[in-house]
């Protein structure tokens, strides 16, 4: 073993014995970080799945901190410790892995934080609120030898599972072109004056890594994610989702040759930054992957049914016939005629306890392999969400250079600018 080898492994192994060992019987000792529709999501699955153990909860609002832990207490008959500051709560011994369902730029630093105290993570998506934040997840996952899996749930449902190795076997050909579609209908925000913070709750924290600014309702419960400080707008809230799958339909696609994506915010004169309608189109030389936006009144496209009020699925259209996947099934078509040849319905059940149940594996296993979503996969598909707004803010077409995953020639500096952040917020640096 070379000197280089040696330093990399002793690191690994001291990394690895920062966490806890676990046995095949064992409930791996789960913390929540942020207590809001996504977090009492995973509440809600983590109570239900025998391999887990809710043990800690911490948001920075003391009301929702304190719903949560009633909540787990109610489900499962144990009340969690709560925590208001995530670095107390990765300090803690007996937690094994923390879930992240914070707003999307405190993923990478929650992340950082969690694999550098021992606990592996399960992240919501996107992975990543900028390029260079996830190119630091990875770095860290790799050091710590921690497991990181990312809320691409998608990767661990049977059904889509079996669409995309269709696809990768030839059912339609060779596929020329992917599209994801998230037509989910969002009213306008309106407008809202800056205000005093809530009682209980801590908005330095909630900022964190963001620039400091006066607190406003907007700003905080859901809508942080259409403000370009701390989202990342529809294409990398919902659409993260679309795009991974058109990415791996691809064949788990990497960096374009190039990307453009235009659109706007329109009908709409409110408080929101980032656009309510976006096409996005990258280029792969010899296959495209296109996403669309549009969360004003619409109609569907290639037959994905309108489910809640919005039409959210992923078309592959190959040399043979073309495919359509949504949350209800997949469906192919073949030849000139389009005749339907297969149309396979959902599984049973939801789609974030299978994911969850894999991440549980991974964490006795310790072979992230052996994840469905590994860090790096949910990096990569939040990433092609960052080069589309990138694009679409300065207004141009950019060319990628793959090798180094940065742009190159015309408006290369200004594009090269967004990949991460001006300035981050000390102590909160990524």
């Amino acid at each position: 073993m070379s000197n280089a080898s040696r330093r990399t492994f002793l690191a690994a192994s001291a990394a690895f014995s920062l966490g806890r060992v676990l046995g095949a019987n064992d409930k791996v000792n789960v913390g929540i970080v942020g207590i809001g529709g996504r977090g009492n999501d995973h509440i809600t699955n983590y109570a239900a799945l025998p391999g887990a153990r809710i043990a800690a909860l911490c948001d920075v609002n003391q009301a929702a901190l304190e719903k949560g832990q009633a909540t787990v207490k109610k489900l499962t008959g144990e009340e969690p410790k709560g925590f208001s500051d995530m670095r107390r709560m990765f300090e803690d011994k007996s937690i094994d892995a923390v879930s992240i369902t914070t707003p999307n730029h405190w993923h990478a630093l929650s992340t950082i934080w969690a694999c550098e105290a021992g606990k592996d993570v399960y992240c919501e998506k996107p992975a990543c609120y900028n390029p260079h934040e996830g190119e630091r997840m990875i770095e860290v996952a790799r050091k710590t030898g921690r497991m990181v899996q990312i809320g691409s749930q998608s990767r661990s449902l049977a059904f889509k599972r079996k669409a995309i190795e269709l696809l990768h076997q030839g059912v339609i050909g060779k596929v020329y072109l992917a599209k994801g579609i998230c037509f989910k209908r969002r009213p306008s925000i309106g407008h809202a004056e800056d205000g005093p913070v809530p009682a209980g709750v801590n908005w330095d924290m909630f900022l964190g890594p963001a620039p400091m600014r006066p607190f406003n309702p907007l700003r905080f419960k859901y809508n942080w994610h259409w403000f370009w400080d701390t989202g990342n707008g529809d294409i990398g809230n919902q659409g993260v989702h679309e795009v991974d799958i058109a990415r791996w339909g691809l064949g788990n696609v990497m960096w374009p040759k190039s990307v453009v994506s235009t659109g706007g915010k329109y009908l709409y004169t409110d408080d929101q930054e980032t656009p309510n309608t976006q096409l996005a189109s990258f280029d792969y030389g010899d296959k495209e992957l296109v996403f669309e936006v549009r969360g004003v009144l619409t109609g569907g496209e290639g037959g994905i049914p309108k489910v809640g009020g919005n039409y959210v699925g992923n078309l592959f259209y190959g040399a043979d016939g073309w495919m359509s996947v949504d949350s209800t099934g997949f469906k192919v078509y073949k030849g000139e005629k389009d005749d339907l040849v297969m149309d396979v319905k959902k599984d049973a059940g939801g789609d974030t306890g299978p994911h969850m149940t894999n991440f549980l594996a991974a964490c006795r296993s310790r072979k992230a392999s052996d994840l469905n979503a590994e860090v790096a996969i949910g990096v990569m598909s939040a990433d092609l969400c960052h080069l589309a707004n990138i694009s679409y803010r300065t207004g141009r077409k950019l060319t990628v250079d793959p090798a180094q995953g940065r742009f190159t020639g015309d408006g290369a500096a200004e594009g090269n600018a967004l990949l991460t952040r001006s300035e981050y917020r000390k102590p909160y640096v990524v």
